[in-house]
C-alpha cells in the first residue's frame, strides 16, 4: 500500500463560516401532527441544490442529522408546560475554496432560501438559522 501525502489545496484556507438550519419534523403544534422522515428533508435540500446549480448559482452543501428539541414554557394559570419535537438539523460550512468569494449577506440569503424550502416541504411555521456568530428565526406567520 502506498503512503499518501496530503498537501494544502491552493485557495482553500480562509475564515471559518459554519452554519446550521434547524427545522421541525412534526407538522403543526399538536402532538398528533404528521412526523416527516429525515429523508424527506434530504430530498428537499437536494432539489434546492440542483435547481441552483442548474441555473449557474452557488449552493450550500452540508450534513443532515436528526435530533430532538426539548422546551418548556409558563402557562397563564401559573403551571409549566413542556414538550419535545423531532427536528432535522442541516449543518455545514461555506467552504472558502468554493464559496470564499461570496459575501456573508449572500450566504445568509442562501440559508434563508433553503430554510424556507425545507419549512414549506415539512409543514413548518418557524425555522431556526445560525451562521458564524449570528442566529435568527424565520416565521411564515401562519399561526
Amino acid at each position: 500500500m502506498s503512503k499518501r501525502v496530503y498537501r494544502l489545496v491552493d485557495g482553500s484556507r480562509g475564515p471559518r463560516r459554519d452554519f446550521r438550519i434547524t427545522v421541525g419534523l412534526r407538522e403543526g403544534w399538536e402532538a398528533e401532527g404528521r412526523v416527516y422522515d429525515l429523508s424527506e428533508a434530504v430530498r428537499c435540500a437536494h432539489a434546492w441544490m440542483r435547481r441552483r446549480v442548474e441555473t449557474g448559482q452557488p449552493a450550500l452543501s452540508g450534513m443532515f442529522t436528526r435530533g430532538e428539541v426539548t422546551y418548556a414554557w409558563p402557562r397563564d394559570d401559573g403551571t409549566v408546560g413542556s414538550d419535545r419535537e423531532p427536528v432535522a438539523i442541516f449543518t455545514g460550512e461555506a467552504v472558502h475554496a468554493y464559496l470564499g468569494g461570496l459575501p456573508d449577506a449572500q450566504i445568509e440569503a442562501m440559508l434563508n432560501e433553503l430554510a424556507g424550502a425545507l419549512g414549506a416541504a415539512l409543514g413548518q411555521e418557524r425555522l431556526y438559522v445560525a451562521f458564524c456568530d449570528k442566529t435568527w428565526i424565520l416565521d411564515c406567520g401562519e399561526g
